[in-house]
């Protein structure tokens, strides 16, 4: 054997073994220099080396061994310890390896979409934020972005000292959160931050836990067989659910005919979000037709046909062939039409559209809507579209998901970013999404819960506290009584808080921002979650929440609401009391003149003289007036929310 090949082994097995295939670390990327080594319970650590030998792990005076298995992989469940540190982990066998400044104390998962992405660089005073963000008992833990098919065990990333170099990019409703944990408790703080902007919970749950959902179960199987089987077969799966599930897409090209006549269908102006043109609060399938002329000079050479971003999914034809599809709320259309598809005079565009919650429909600027060719002037396509609503999201089955790149594939997330934290004991997990399920709320009450018994079960620690961000106000203001995406999901998600054992919520109905979905304002967020564990984990003794509905009273023709969480009483923010919405027997809402009545809320409205039911802060963004005199703002809520 070669020196340099010897030396090329020995460097090797100095730093990893392989299994199966796969090299693997001697122990798991975890535990690394500065990290925060779980407290108070006998913690498990784990690696891999070869089969059948053995593993010994100490610190701090106390030590355990394991074999490794036949897949090179060993476990021991060391301690428990009090917090502290720095203290020096130590695994020896094969080889020895020391893992330096670890610090004893607890670790929380921050996850979600981009709200709990979002960086403190990013944030109010962000200069004045990093610049103080001197805190050596506060670590960082950043899971790289991966999405996988199947379970991942490893995770590339180390352990971070926080400070102004290593804050900038990482959560700031995480690091919020951590920062006012430590000052309270003077306990050590891991943070692992692991999230994805714009992707939906059932990305984040695993195909076991989905299986168990009759709305995910064919999709977690359709996912599972494009797994197998290659994209390829994904475009006969898609093709078989929109057949299923679309009116428009049974018989033939459907609604992409150019000869199936439109002239019963609606109007509408594009681009434009679809709930201000018609069809307000929806979610589902909408087809859009639009023909145009052709001059002769056009025909013979190819052009681009250029939509705009449209929300979420759109297929597109062109004379009745397909000619591009995505499924990217976000992302502007630009589709190629080969020149043997037009023809001199009228030609026609069909789009299909699938939103699956909030905005919908076609949301560029008039000018992106055109057909362009070299050389020449462009075709404005902008104006007046035909559209036919064929069904409601809550009427069809989770639609399938294509794997590559895409984050929002059923349970690719738990495969490629949960997955690989597996079973490290967490103290618990904080939760910011939603946004991306608007539209879903009776879906997301089910799938939450889920979602939570499912890490729950994987972690091995228990019933972990799970603490959820309910989405914060945003897009028009409005004092309207109103039907609204946004406040079913927020009604769900305070319905989880309130009925899975060790859950909690921080309301954050005050805080947004109408025309960002992006809200500047994390301190108050993490604060707020703060607040709810510093009450529920740490037992102290504060006020972490504002009123939340308890019941109702009806007193003739008004209605007493009785709160919980009134902290030092109630209060009202603002010249009135708004935001309040009554209806009478015949359901109708109309708006509710409301007053405080010492530690209850009294409502009542004009000609309403046998009230039913009362709504609050029922909107994407209603007025947030209600508060305790803490400071912390009641939660939306409806008196005839279902069972």
């Amino acid at each position: 054997m070669s020196a340099v090949r010897l030396l090329m082994l020995v460097v090797l097995s100095a730093s990893a073994w392989v299994v199966a295939g796969e090299e693997r670390p001697y122990v798991h990327q975890l535990f690394n220099d500065h990290m925060v080594f779980p407290r108070d319970l006998e913690a498990p650590v784990w690696g891999w080396c070869e089969p059948g030998k053995e593993v010994t792990v100490a610190m701090a005076g106390k030590s355990a061994k394991a074999t490794a298995g036949a897949d090179g992989r060993w476990q021991v469940k060391l301690g428990p310890f009090a917090a502290g540190g720095p203290h020096e982990l130590v695994i020896s066998g094969p080889k020895e390896q020391k893992i330096g400044d670890v610090l004893v104390g607890d670790v929380w998962i921050c996850s979600g979409q981009s709200n709990m992405e979002w960086g403190v660089h990013s944030s109010n005073n962000s200069h004045e934020e990093i610049a103080k963000a001197n805190h050596p008992k506060i670590r960082l833990f950043y899971v790289p972005k991966r999405i996988s098919t199947e379970p991942q065990s490893l995770v590339s990333a180390d352990w971070k000292v926080c400070s102004p170099e290593s804050v900038p990019g990482f959560s700031a409703v995480g690091y919020f959160f951590g920062r006012l944990l430590h000052e309270q408790t003077g306990i050590p703080i891991g943070l692992i931050n692991s999230n994805w902007g714009g992707t939906v919970a059932e990305a984040w749950t695993s195909a076991g836990a989905l299986k168990t959902m009759d709305d995910f179960k064919g999709a977690v199987e359709d996912f599972e067989r494009t797994a197998k089987n290659g994209q390829d077969d994904f475009e006969q799966i898609m093709a078989e659910w929109w057949k299923k599930n679309d009116p428009g897409s049974l018989a033939g090209l459907g609604f992409a005919d150019p000869n199936v006549e439109v002239n019963d269908w609606k109007s509408m102006n594009l681009p434009g979000h679809w709930e201000g043109q018609g069809l307000p609060n929806f979610d589902g399938i909408v087809w859009f037709r639009r023909d145009f002329e052709l001059p002769e000079n056009w025909t013979g050479k190819d052009v681009k046909l250029h939509l705009g971003a449209i929300d979420d999914r759109d297929t597109t034809w062109v004379n009745g062939s397909k000619v591009g599809e995505m499924n990217d709320w976000n992302h502007d259309r630009v589709y190629k039409v080969p020149k043997k598809l037009l023809k001199t005079g009228r030609n026609t565009i069909a789009v299909r559209v699938l939103d699956t919650g909030g905005g919908g429909g076609f949301h560029g600027r008039p000018e992106q809507l055109q057909l362009e060719r070299a050389g020449g002037d462009p075709i404005a396509l902008a104006g007046e579209w035909r559209w036919n609503m064929t069904k409601p999201f809550s009427e069809v089955t989770q639609p399938p998901s294509r794997i590559d790149n895409n984050p929002n594939a059923v349970t690719v997330l738990s495969n490629g970013m949960i997955s690989c934290l597996e079973p490290f004991a967490i103290k618990g997990a904080i939760w910011y999404q939603g946004e991306s399920n608007a539209g879903r709320a009776d879906q997301y009450r089910r799938l939450l819960p889920t979602m939570i018994k499912d890490w729950r079960q994987r972690f091995g620690v228990g019933d972990f506290p799970f603490y959820i961000v309910q989405l914060a106000n945003f897009m028009e203001p409005t004092n309207d009584p109103v039907q609204s995406g946004w406040a079913e999901l927020r009604e769900a998600q305070l319905w989880t808080a309130m009925n899975v054992p060790n859950c909690g919520i921080a309301v954050t109905i005050d805080i947004g921002d109408a025309k960002d979905i992006h809200p500047r304002n994390k301190q108050d967020v993490g604060k707020r979650l703060a607040l709810e564990a510093l009450a529920k984990t740490y037992g102290k003794q504060l006020v972490h929440q504002g009123p939340l509905y308890k019941e109702m009273k009806i007193e003739g023709n008004t209605v007493r609401l009785v709160f919980d969480h009134v902290g030092g009483g109630l209060e009202q923010r603002g010249d009135k009391l708004a935001g309040f919405a009554i209806a009478g027997a015949d359901g109708k809402f109309v708006h509710g003149e409301a007053r405080i009545d010492g530690a209850n809320v009294i409502v009542t409205g004009a000609g309403i003289e046998q009230p039913t039911a009362v709504r609050y802060g029922w909107a994407n963004n209603p007025p947030a007036t209600l508060f305790n005199k803490d400071g912390l703002p009641a939660s939306p809520f409806r008196t005839d929310a279902p069972k």
